[in-house]
């Protein structure tokens, strides 16, 4: 689901990284918000701050693709790794993700979740309580 060398595979890893440290750093914003008693406000800022920053990205790269998917009309892991922790950050983080400010990944990650593996794989975050 990734190509096995030259500039398209560093493409596809692109995506991916930008997609697995978004998802950092919601699950950085998750355990703050439950393992500390007092939240540091700086981190927590700095966290948010990224989160926005990856997901404006985001959002700018896929708005510029014109197929069905990230890199072709077929899904990939870079699509899969963007709806995950899209669910992931919208079900954790419901106010740092508008739909309206990101339609392209909104797009993106309803045309993921209306395929089977998507359907019949749901997990819905319950985080323990802090």
């Amino acid at each position: 689901m990734i190509p096995p060398h030259g500039a398209e595979r560093r493409r596809h890893l692109r995506i991916c990284a930008l997609a697995t440290g978004l998802g950092d750093k919601s699950v950085s914003l998750v355990y703050e918000s439950v393992l500390r008693k007092e939240q540091l406000k700086l981190w927590v800022e700095r966290c948010e701050a990224q989160v926005s920053g990856a997901l404006d990205v985001l959002e700018q790269e896929r708005a510029a693709v014109k197929t069905p998917y990230w890199f072709s009309e077929r899904i990939g892991h870079s699509d899969i790794a963007v709806a995950c922790v899209l669910r992931f950050t919208t079900e954790a983080h419901p106010h740092l993700y508008n739909a309206t400010r990101y339609p392209a990944l909104s797009a993106h990650a309803s045309r993921c979740e209306a395929l089977p593996p998507f359907k019949e794989i749901v997990q819905p975050l319950a985080p323990p309580k802090g």
